[in-house]
């Protein structure tokens, strides 16, 4: 069963950028739809990047779609979050995970939200967004 890693993270201003990776261990990342969620205290889960095996096939919910990008380094077995124009709002801790499939990895929800099929997931980082 994969393993996942998480570093990055940490205090951000508003309008930064942080960088979040995860590495993955146990099977090799590339064999694996990946994706990323967060949770702040009392909100529920946001599903944020998820990325099927094929290039390209990417999935961003409309809250931060061109702000974040999702990647992987299939050599590596790595995954990694770019999080660009951060706002006080994207304070969260942050966690990446592997997708199940079947069912398809990730849905887009009425267009506007992002759903996974969350197999494995991280211990999680806090990225805060402050001045």
């Amino acid at each position: 069963q994969v393993q996942l890693v998480e570093s990055g993270g940490g205090l951000a201003q508003p309008g930064g950028s942080l960088s979040l990776s995860c590495v993955a261990s146990g099977s090799p990342v590339g064999y694996h739809a990946i994706g990323w969620f967060r949770q702040a205290p009392g909100k529920v889960r946001e599903g944020i990047a998820c990325a099927g095996c094929a290039a390209g096939n990417t999935f961003y919910p409309d809250s931060v779609k061109g702000r974040i990008t999702i990647s992987r380094n299939n050599a590596k077995s790595t995954m990694t979050l770019q999080l660009n124009d951060l706002q006080a709002g994207d304070t969260a801790p942050y966690y990446c995970l592997t997708a199940q499939t079947p069912p398809p990895p990730c849905s887009m929800i009425g267009g506007t939200s992002l759903a996974m099929s969350i197999e494995v997931w991280s211990q999680g980082t806090l990225v805060t967004v402050s001045s």
